[in-house]
């Protein structure tokens, strides 16, 4: 059996149940850059997903702190939706992806990585993206890094 050394993922599983506060709720606290929010609007706000499925996988993520789909208030519920068919634009007009895929997991048994702060994931996807390396390697490569990533989404999204 091979193996592929991820040292740089131990920060993120290791962390997860234990880091005091919430990342979603930290993240628009901080410089757009350095957090690598794309997009904030009134209830809502556009973040790269720090360890993504394929390049411009984003969060859209609603400022309030909730757990449940069903608890967010219809303003927040609106522009998530919104947001998110205007970053299936940026991410065609972009990448070209064959399609996006579009999704929320709710609660840890769905496969919340942060199950505290519900968030829709967009992210482009490609016929034959999951080939050997991520499905038996379970390993992503990622062909820009989230920098370059960001930029090209920010510029986007200011002319869509």
């Amino acid at each position: 059996m091979d193996y592929l050394w991820t040292p740089w993922r131990y920060a993120y599983v290791s962390s997860t149940e234990k880091t005091a506060g919430c990342v979603f709720c930290d993240a628009p606290k901080e410089d757009d850059a350095q957090v690598h929010i794309v997009y904030r609007g009134e209830h809502c706000f556009v973040i790269l997903n720090a360890y993504p499925y394929t390049p411009g996988h984003v969060m859209i993520v609603p400022y309030a702190h909730l757990d449940e789909l069903r608890t967010l208030p219809v303003e927040a519920a609106q522009e998530m939706m919104a947001l998110s068919q205007r970053m299936e634009s940026v991410l065609r007009e972009l990448y070209r992806p064959d399609g996006i895929n579009l999704g929320m997991n709710i609660g840890k048994a769905a496969g919340a990585g942060i199950a505290g702060h519900i968030h829709m994931h967009v992210l482009p996807r490609w016929v034959a993206d999951a080939n050997f390396v991520s499905v038996i390697g379970e390993t992503r490569v990622l062909p820009e890094t989230l920098d370059v990533t960001w930029a090209r989404m920010r510029e986007a999204m200011n002319q869509i």
